[in-house]
């Protein structure tokens, strides 16, 4: 019998998000996901909701509203700035700027337009405002290793993971 997706489980798989209205791939992992359920939900909660229960071989699909996890745009979060006034390393759309206002708080931008004159960043998460798939194979499971729960993962493995679609804080 096959084990199945619970707390304490350590769990492989691999993932794409795919924007629902237009079908365009907006991530995937390079790598699979290595994780202990129930000790680090690296991905959104309804994701490892529909985790629970399932098993290796098991292909799941995972409707989301980005604005349920992330609220909704915001156009304040919104900026431009003449090209001379921003530093050459962030002049590449893709580009994620970290910032911090006068209270001492962080934000997470990305460059998203660039052109001869002006450069915009965007401080909302990118799956606001999108409805999203959440296609999932699921690898591995099995018990996880007194190791990988103190870690809360798979040790010495790394994954590509896109962290704009990581669990917000």
């Amino acid at each position: 019998m096959s084990e199945v997706i619970q707390a304490g489980k350590f769990v492989e798989l691999t993932y794409r998000v795919t924007d629902r209205k237009t079908g365009h791939v907006l991530t995937r992992v390079e790598f699979p996901l290595g994780y202990v359920h129930g000790h680090n939900e690296i991905l959104a909660p309804v994701v490892h909701m529909q985790l629970e229960g399932k098993a290796a071989g098991d292909v799941i699909e995972v409707a989301i509203n980005g604005n349920d996890i992330f609220g909704p745009r915001d156009e304040s979060l919104v900026f431009s700035d003449a090209i001379e006034n921003v530093p050459e390393e962030y002049r590449q759309v893709g580009t994620s700027i970290l910032m911090e206002n006068d209270r001492g708080q962080t934000r997470s931008f990305l460059v998203t337009h660039l052109d001869d004159e002006r450069l915009t960043v965007d401080g909302n998460n990118p799956l606001c405002g999108r409805e999203v798939v959440f296609a999932l194979e699921i690898l591995t499971v099995r018990d996880a290793t007194d190791d990988e729960t103190r870690s809360g993962g798979a040790m010495n493995r790394g994954a590509d993971v896109d962290p704009s679609l990581l669990r917000p804080v």
